[in-house]
């Protein structure tokens, strides 16, 4: 299904280039609000963590515009486990996907030997993640403890001005936050 861009070119330029510059920005998901920046920007993840009050063991979720934008993740994993996150997207649904390669740094990955991955259908996500020719860092827009914010007004609420951009947009058509789909043993952990 082709989804329209939401964004016009001015905002998702301001985009682009607040994560190409190591930016932190709140954009709407599926269901809440998101958090996110460059993977590989350790200042820019740190930032994240910081407001969410968030330790980095417990690791962030990687959410991508198409299979192509995470397919180095995938191509070391055997064909039966490719098949299994590929049954999943596009869509809200996190596959965990073992990290063989060790591929994404630690500081995204936190303890664990699996990064959590997403493909993405909607539009803004997908701008974004088009926009910065990469994978996005994608976690709740919240405090620790706090209920996601579900609005921009909320956003600012919770984070003031201590982010560098809120993308407009609008909330997909979920209630809840993506399941989370352990590939290696089937296990539903969301």
């Amino acid at each position: 299904m082709a989804v329209q861009n939401p964004l016009n070119d001015q905002q998702l330029q301001l985009a682009r280039s607040t994560i190409l510059q190591g930016g932190v920005i709140a954009y709407p998901t599926e269901a809440v609000w998101g958090l996110g920046c460059d993977p590989w920007n350790l200042q820019a993840v740190t930032r994240i963590l910081e407001l969410k009050n968030r330790p980095v063991e417990k690791g962030l979720i990687l959410v991508a515009a198409s299979v192509e934008q995470v397919r180095f993740l995938l191509d070391p994993l055997p064909e039966e486990l490719q098949q299994a996150a590929l049954s999943q997207w596009p869509g809200p649904v996190t596959c965990l996907l073992p990290d063989v390669n060790k591929q994404i740094p630690e500081w995204v990955r936190g303890s664990h030997s699996s990064i959590a991955v997403r493909v993405s259908e909607h539009p803004v996500v997908k701008a974004l993640c088009e926009g910065a020719g990469m994978p996005l860092v994608s976690t709740s827009c919240n405090p620790a403890g706090q209920d996601p914010a579900r609005d921009a007004q909320q956003v600012r609420d919770y984070f003031d001005d201590r982010l560098d951009q809120i993308v407009p947009g609008a909330l997909g058509g979920n209630r809840k936050p993506s399941r989370i789909i352990d590939i290696v043993s089937g296990e539903q952990l969301r």
